[in-house]
């Protein structure tokens, strides 16, 4: 008689196997940060239902119009996020739905009328996600001032819980490393977040259908299905992407 267990599927443990005895390892204890994380990564891809909509935004005059403000000031790095984070705030603005989260009971959604934005940090301890405040009542260059900040005290020697929490919606950003697409986990309790990866500049038809090459950002926005549907990611992302084409209104 077979008396193998089922994988139980509810179990969070993964299946085990003597890896030394294959060959030479080396252990590597986590930190504390990537500990922390992984169990609130775990449960939130567990527990919400993930979609991720992938677009595109044409930021050529936007990337025109960074290089020009940062020329002025030099002395200040114009990160592309500050610009992102000011057209997140928009969109959200066009779509409620989104920048929102559930109420304890599961049968009302709590539309929030603040911005404060959690953008994704890389650490050398794992990934921490600072929160700017309010970012609808700040122009790009206070952003830009604060996210470079928060940025550089996450690495030096980490953030405090104030600083990580009471945000509605999250941003994280590959674009200084690579990739096309991906799937970013919902930071709980909010209902969406918006993975950027690297630009790359592509073909398109211009005048005359002549060449015309333009500066693409791709877009991968996570959203709860329970809250959102894909006509709502769909106008966000839209809405989004119009913002970055159009810069001027931004700042």
């Amino acid at each position: 008689m077979n008396t193998a267990k089922t994988p139980d599927a509810n179990s969070s443990a993964s299946p085990q196997s003597d890896s030394a005895a294959l060959g030479d390892v080396e252990v590597v204890p986590l930190t504390r940060i990537q500990r922390f994380a992984a169990g609130i990564l775990a449960r939130n891809w567990a527990t919400i239902p993930h979609v991720t909509h992938h677009d595109e935004a044409d930021i050529t005059a936007l990337e025109i119009m960074r290089n020009e403000l940062a020329a002025r000031e030099p002395q200040m790095k114009m990160s592309p996020l500050a610009f992102l984070v000011k057209a997140v705030v928009a969109a959200l603005q066009a779509n409620p739905k989104l920048n929102a989260s559930m109420d304890a009971s599961g049968a009302n959604l709590v539309l929030k009328k603040y911005f404060n934005i959690g953008v994704a940090i890389d650490t050398p301890s794992g990934l921490l996600v600072a929160v700017i405040r309010e970012c609808d009542r700040k122009g790009v260059t206070q952003i830009a001032r604060e996210l470079a900040a928060l940025t550089r005290k996450a690495r030096a020697k980490g953030l405090t819980l104030e600083e990580m929490s009471g945000g509605s919606f999250t941003v994280s950003s590959l674009g200084g490393i690579g990739g096309t697409a991906f799937t970013p986990i919902i930071n709980a309790p909010e209902v969406a977040i918006l993975g950027v990866a690297r630009t790359q500049w592509k073909p398109t038809r211009g005048v005359d259908d002549r060449i015309d090459w333009r500066l693409v950002l791709p877009l991968s926005l996570s959203y709860d299905h329970r809250v959102v549907n894909g006509a709502d990611a769909a106008r966000f992302m839209r809405a989004l992407a119009d913002e970055l084409s159009s810069p001027a209104a931004l700042l």
